[in-house]
């Protein structure tokens, strides 16, 4: 009989590995990762925006300026990138427009585009979030042990470039559901 109360190697393999599982409920279901997406995507979502508040940015304004300050971007190359409807892109470029952070300007390449141009001061407003960001997404990431966050990192891009990265088409009518861009009409 020994006294040692530690598990054996092969038990705390076992643990781990059961640990490691995804857990089930009490019917043998499988764990509800729409829930656990949704929610840590909201919940990330309201951290972000009280954080770029601070500075008076909204999540999506931020990420439509910092992708016009990365490349001469078209609005619907920016509405794609930023994955905005058309209305929703207008509308952003309008606010940035007003707080005198991007303009339009005439395409060099096709007259009848218009490019986002960021100004020095939405250059500015583009460093001072993206310390915002980079903080909030440091804060998320710091709440996971060390070795788990590169392998989180690796399987949220594996979902998102993969089995995650189209959605679905929706039957005329579904609630809750939308569409791909290209086929909205």
């Amino acid at each position: 009989m020994t006294t040692d109360t530690a598990p054996a190697p092969e038990a705390a393999s076992t643990a781990s590995t059961a640990a490691a599982a995804p857990p089930q409920d009490a019917l043998g279901a499988a764990p509800d990762v729409s829930f656990l997406l949704q929610h840590t995507a909201h919940v990330l979502t309201t951290q972000m925006t009280a954080a770029l508040a601070e500075i008076g940015m909204s999540p999506r304004a931020h990420c439509v300026l910092a992708h016009a300050a990365q490349s001469e971007r078209t609005q619907a190359q920016l509405a794609e990138l930023s994955d905005l409807d058309k209305t929703t892109m207008v509308v952003t470029v309008d606010q940035l427009e007003r707080a005198g952070l991007a303009e339009r300007v005439p395409s060099a390449t096709d007259r009848r585009a218009r490019i986002i141009r960021v100004t020095a001061a939405g250059a500015d407003v583009v460093a001072a979030g993206q310390q915002i960001v980079d903080r909030v997404h440091g804060d998320v990431l710091g709440a996971l042990p060390e070795r788990e966050r590169a392998v989180f990192v690796a399987a949220l891009n594996r979902l998102a470039g993969g089995h995650l990265a189209t959605p679905a088409d929706s039957p005329e009518g579904a609630q809750g559901v939308r569409r791909p861009r290209q086929a909205r009409k």
